[in-house]
């Protein structure tokens, strides 16, 4: 009994359930209508009429037809707008999903399919919401994280277009959009199928395109060099793009290069004295020298190579010291007018065994400077003029000057050393404060006995005071060395 119950609460609250009653509601109305009102006026009709029965009665059956078509009809119209009514909201409640309202809701309460679909609508809506909810904060979250990220991020598509970047992402596609490379026109042209890369990415977003697997590549632009790893983005094991992660590493294959090139450098420096210490050493061993002259000339040798190995390993330990912020500075107020005097002073009997003409230009007032380290300052101008007549050649002469200057507002001491040398070679003038510089093509030391560090000493002592040091030279008509020190005690 329970069952039959159950079963037919279910059909009552169904749409079918109420479509049958309807219809079971209509056939009852028409019967009830004919019996009540028309039966009665039968037998009368016929019997009155009876020479014309057969005409009366289907007359009496049109007007049968008539009153059940317009029972009919209503009841259908109001049946389905019972119907329509929520039908109609649900397509409301639908197109307004469609156009990004993901907080529309569906309001029917019956019980039966309707009013179950109008809750699982809700439902969906609601999770539907939900779920783009989290995909923004996703979305959101990662393009935080693109934007914070300093290496570039470009993301293409399967014919080379851009569809993701970040801000520097999309700064070096603008750097390099209408780039045009020598070496990269052979391989390239204007109606390659990823014009829309740019030519420095091109060759790896074919290869990643055509073998689907990960590449990574070190790419030189221009004077910068870049490392760039790319991924294939796949979907159901067809590709339908790449990103590329791209790193500025100008500063790190520079580093690479200079510590190659140090221990190449400091090498070579090392290992000539130490083959003339290890040839002459074994010269006098040997007792190959006769005469006490030669075994002199010998043993001066290596005494000379000794000395310059000695200053070779303190210059060294010296500069390793002020890379370090390791070295002790005495600052005190001073007057580098005489600091100046007494360098020129110094240097004048050199200049002139030379035949180098050394000129002083200084003013009359003193320079004085509140916060330097005179001891480090004469070390700075030494190695300055020690490397000014190392590379001059006689009849030349070189100029030491110092004054007063203004830059921006502030006061500072300036103080320059010129030479007619040989000059350096423009390309070379960024390089000329690295370590063992003298061993390039500009300086080559020929009969001289420099370490090669005396210039990287004397940018990190100018440095220590917070100073600026430019170089300014003309190959074949000399060099120009000007430091700028400020008189304002350091903040």
């Amino acid at each position: 009994m329970n069952l039959w119950q159950r079963l037919a609460g279910k059909l009552w609250r169904s749409v079918v359930g109420k479509l049958w009653a309807t219809i079971m509601l209509l056939v009852a109305v028409v019967l009830l209508i004919v019996g009540v009102f028309l039966l009665q006026y039968v037998d009368i009709w016929f019997e009155d009429n009876s020479h014309d029965s057969s005409h009366q009665v289907k007359v009496l059956f049109v007007l049968t037809a008539i009153v059940g078509f317009l029972l009919s009809t209503f009841f259908a119209f109001f049946l389905s707008k019972k119907i329509q009514q929520p039908l109609l909201q649900l397509k409301d409640a639908a197109v307004s999903i469609s156009q990004g309202n993901y907080s529309t809701r569906v309001n029917i309460r019956s019980s039966d399919e309707i009013g179950e679909l109008a809750n699982t609508f809700n439902h969906m809506t609601e999770q539907l919401d939900k779920l783009i909810h989290d995909l923004n904060h996703e979305k959101n979250h990662l393009a935080s994280i693109l934007r914070s990220m300093g290496d570039s991020v470009i993301t293409f598509d399967a014919d080379g277009r851009v569809i993701l970047t970040n801000p520097s992402g999309h700064l070096l596609i603008s750097q390099w959009s209408g780039m045009e490379l020598a070496w990269q026109e052979d391989i390239f042209d204007s109606t390659s199928s990823y014009s829309e890369v740019p030519i420095p990415l091109r060759e790896l977003f074919q290869s990643v395109m055509e073998e689907g697997r990960d590449a990574t590549d070190k790419i030189h632009v221009l004077s910068s060099v870049w490392s760039v790893v790319m991924a294939p983005l796949q979907s159901k094991g067809v590709v339908r793009g790449a990103v590329a992660v791209i790193r500025n590493v100008t500063e790190e294959h520079k580093l690479e290069k200079l510590r190659r090139d140090f221990v190449a450098n400091i090498s070579h420096e090392i290992r000539t004295p130490l083959s003339m210490l290890q040839g002459y050493s074994e010269a006098l061993l040997d007792d190959i020298v006769v005469s006490e002259e030669d075994r002199k000339e010998l043993v001066q040798v290596i005494y000379d190579e000794s000395l310059r190995m000695g200053r070779l390993v303190n210059d060294f330990l010296d500069i390793a010291r002020m890379e370090a912020g390791h070295v002790d500075m005495n600052f005190q107020e001073i007057d580098l007018k005489h600091v100046l005097k007494r360098v020129h002073r110094k240097f004048q009997v050199y200049a002139k065994e030379r035949e180098v003409k050394l000129l002083a230009d200084l003013p009359h007032e003193p320079l004085l400077v509140k916060e330097a380290d005179e001891d480090r300052l004469e070390q700075v101008l030494t190695n300055l003029l020690d490397n000014a007549l190392r590379h001059t050649p006689s009849g030349k002469s070189i100029t030491i000057a110092g004054k007063q200057e203004n830059v921006n507002g502030s006061q500072y001491v300036q103080l320059s050393v010129r030479d007619e040398g040989q000059g350096i070679p423009s390309e070379d003038v960024p390089y000329i404060f690295e370590r063992f510089y003298k061993a390039d093509k500009a300086r080559k030391r020929g009969s001289s006995s420099g370490t090669g560090l005396g210039l990287a000493i004397v940018k990190n002592l100018i440095d220590l005071h917070h100073g600026r040091i430019v170089v300014e030279s003309s190959e074949g008509i000399g060099t120009s060395f000007t430091l700028l020190l400020p008189v304002e005690a350091h903040q």
